[in-house]
């Protein structure tokens, strides 16, 4: 599908459909997320609809929030700001491995980095256009640019994810709908390619029950493929939710939503079983399973089971007492979640809360736009984004010397980036093409670099 921006400013933005949580809304129009998040949908299929790079243009770039002046809370434990980040240097911090550019997706769609293999080659996709109707998938070496065509993979035209990209093969998922339904209920499919017989197979498992709010796929340390499908959707409470003056739906300390863990086999379409555990967000780090209560509400405790011997902790992560959990990540025994905490005086308490798996808070980054808190390099860092206007970008955080990088200073309009990527490296995306119609950046650039220790 031809990508189309929706949105203009940060009242009216929000990232592209990235990271897992966010699937649900972005697929099914969900109640909450896309009132909070603001994602764009169009007949069911995810737009990839994000900020809008407006750095350079002074007239629409003031000074970052005053969280304190408009009432809202400090979050637990160390705080940071993303004002206070110091530019990252190249050659120093990180270096650029390869970048591509595409210059107008307001008219047609492009070229996308889908995420880089365990071997260090980006998966690359060719969009489908009017003129060329076949999507197509390549493995491109980031040193030279050379590509390799992979066969037609099955279900060619339906948005995909990366979900695992090894050295031996490529997992995608889609996501088929299942029967009429008027609710769009859908179920999760995995193409699988082998790299060493150069062909595609489907795995589809009719005894999983289909979702109008899936989730992400997720590859468990035991080789089985995990999904959440929704049990009991938190309820909107009588009267609704309060509107802002902006029109948004204020929708903070929101009932949180409760889904059922399954695992399936990737090779046995009739091997899908209920697991037996709710579960809100969840993520495996090792051997180690972390999930929480809810999620897209209230988030609840925070539990990690190790998977070898069976024990179980649980601990309360300290979220505000408003906040939303929207997105949850796990690596190197550090747990990252984002969270949107409510509008105080037009200012958002946007959140990305790390704390260990044995519930101490690491650092908190807390904002107003910020989203994304995804820990990359084996958990050593963790790279978030900023939508607002005077501070958009991609920004890293070093656990270690808890310092705060910011890679860039803009950021694509367009999901031009996204997926898996293996060791030290790590993708962003900056605004590129000239103005569009709607007065974002009509392309968009992705960057694959790599963090220099």
């Amino acid at each position: 599908m031809v990508n189309e921006l929706r949105e203009l400013m940060h009242e009216a933005t929000d990232r592209p459909p990235r990271d897992q949580d966010d699937l649900s809304a972005v697929l099914s129009g969900g109640r909450r997320r896309v009132r909070v998040r603001r994602a764009a949908v169009v007949g069911g299929t995810a737009l990839a609809a994000g900020a809008i790079s407006l750095g350079s243009y002074a007239w629409l770039n003031p000074a970052p929030a005053d969280l304190a002046a408009a009432g809202v809370p400090r979050a637990e434990g160390p705080v940071i700001r993303v004002a206070g980040a110091q530019p990252a240097v190249e050659g120093e911090d990180y270096r650029e491995l390869t970048s591509y550019a595409n210059e107008d997706l307001d008219t047609d769609n492009g070229e996308y980095f889908d995420g880089v293999t365990d071997d260090g080659l980006v998966l690359f996709r060719e969009g489908q256009t009017a003129e060329r109707m076949v999507e197509r998938y390549a493995l491109m070496d980031p040193a030279t640019g050379e590509k390799w065509w992979l066969p037609e993979r099955p279900g060619d035209g339906e948005q995909s994810w990366a979900i695992e990209l090894g050295s031996e093969r490529l997992v995608i998922m889609r996501l088929v709908t299942v029967g009429s339904s008027t609710l769009m209920e859908t179920r999760p499919v995995l193409d699988v390619y082998d790299r060493t017989t150069g062909t595609w197979r489907t795995i589809t498992w009719p005894g999983l029950p289909a979702s109008d709010f899936p989730s992400f796929v997720q590859i468990g340390p035991d080789g089985r493929a995990y999904v959440a499908v929704m049990a009991d959707r938190g309820d909107i409470p009588e009267g609704g939710r309060p509107t802002l003056p902006s029109g948004e739906v204020d929708e903070s300390d929101a009932e949180g939503d409760v889904r059922a863990l399954w695992s399936m086999s990737l090779t046995d379409p009739d091997d899908a079983r209920d697991e037996g555990v709710r579960v809100g967000s969840f993520a495996f780090d090792g051997d180690d399973m972390v999930w929480t209560d809810s999620t897209n509400g209230a988030a609840g405790m925070v539990h990690v089971r190790d998977l070898t011997t069976g024990e179980e902790s649980s601990f309360d992560p300290r979220l505000g007492e408003r906040c939303n959990l929207l997105g949850f990540d796990a690596a190197g025994g550090r747990i990252a979640m984002t969270q949107y905490c409510g509008t105080y005086d037009g200012v958002r308490d946007d959140r990305v809360q790390v704390v260990t798996k044995d519930g101490e808070q690491v650092v908190t980054l807390q904002d107003d736009g910020i989203d994304a808190g995804d820990l990359v390099a084996g958990g050593d860092y963790l790279t978030l984004t900023s939508y607002a206007r005077a501070t958009v970008g991609t920004y890293l955080y070093d656990f270690d010397e808890r310092q705060l990088l910011r890679l860039s200073d803009s950021r694509s309009a367009f999901t031009v980036g996204q997926g898996p990527t293996p060791g030290d490296q790590l993708m962003w995306t900056t605004a590129s093409g000239a103005l569009s119609r709607t007065f974002g950046n009509a392309g968009g650039e992705v960057h694959l670099g790599e963090i220099i220790r």
